[in-house]
Order: structure tokens, then C-alpha cells, then sequence
């Protein structure tokens, strides 16, 4: 596994599978979706071992602390010893849906949500996601 002493955030976090691409990894970079200490940082941002990066990935965010400096893209399993997810269990996806998510399920067969209840579950969306935040 090729190891590098320098390297840009961008390429890191697509090595260790954060994001799916290079490009979408330096674009979460540029809208200050990934920082480092609060600060919003660039594409370029040189990573060193043992910092603290939070990544935001949608409704998803992730707190990640650098284990290794890791160049070209690895399997799943072997990109897992490149960093240490530290991301609370409170802020976790699988948490937040299990305990606080609202059961949005509609009937089978009644149809396409009409533009009220269309409102209504955006409402509720809106909701839920600005109590996290």
C-alpha cells in the first residue's frame, strides 16, 4: 500500500472511502462541508496525522481522526485502519432514525401524495432536521 508523507485532503478522504469521487471530495471541500478545528479548509489543505476533520455529507456528519496517510484507493476493509471514526453515537445516522426519525408511511394503494400532502411531509422533514442542527 502506497504511503505518502504528503498528501491533499481531498485525495485522502477519497481514499478512505469517504466520498464515491476525487471531484465530489474537493467540492465538499470548496462549500465548507469539511473543516478542521471549525475552519473551513481547501481542497489542498495538507493532512497530518492525528487531526480531527468534520466531514458533512448531507444529513450525515462525520467526525474523523487521521490514523495514516493512505494515496490510492483501497478496498473498504483495509481503508478502516486509515482513520478512526469518532463521530458521537448520538450523531449517527443509525441512531438519530431509530430513536427520533418520524414514521412517515403511507397506505399501500392510496395513490400519489397530493400537493397538500405533499406540504404536510415536507413539513414534517423540515421539522425534524432543524432540531439537529
Amino acid at each position: 500500500m502506497p504511503v505518502k508523507e504528503k498528501l491533499r485532503i481531498d485525495k485522502y478522504l477519497w481514499a478512505i472511502r469517504v466520498f464515491k469521487t476525487r471531484t465530489l471530495a474537493s467540492d465538499a471541500c470548496k462549500a465548507g462541508r469539511v473543516k478542521l478545528e471549525g475552519q473551513n479548509i481547501k481542497p489542498s489543505h495538507e493532512v497530518k496525522l492525528s487531526e480531527v476533520y468534520q466531514v458533512s455529507k448531507g444529513p450525515d456528519k462525520k467526525i474523523i481522526k487521521v490514523t495514516g496517510l493512505l494515496e490510492n484507493r483501497v478496498d473498504a476493509k483495509k481503508a478502516v485502519d486509515y482513520y478512526e471514526d469518532i463521530t458521537p453515537v448520538e450523531q449517527t445516522p443509525a441512531f438519530k432514525s431509530m430513536f427520533h426519525a418520524p414514521l412517515l408511511k403511507r397506505d399501500r394503494g392510496t395513490g400519489r401524495p397530493t400537493k397538500r400532502d405533499r406540504r404536510e411531509i415536507d413539513e414534517l422533514n423540515d421539522d425534524f432536521f432543524k432540531k439537529d442542527a
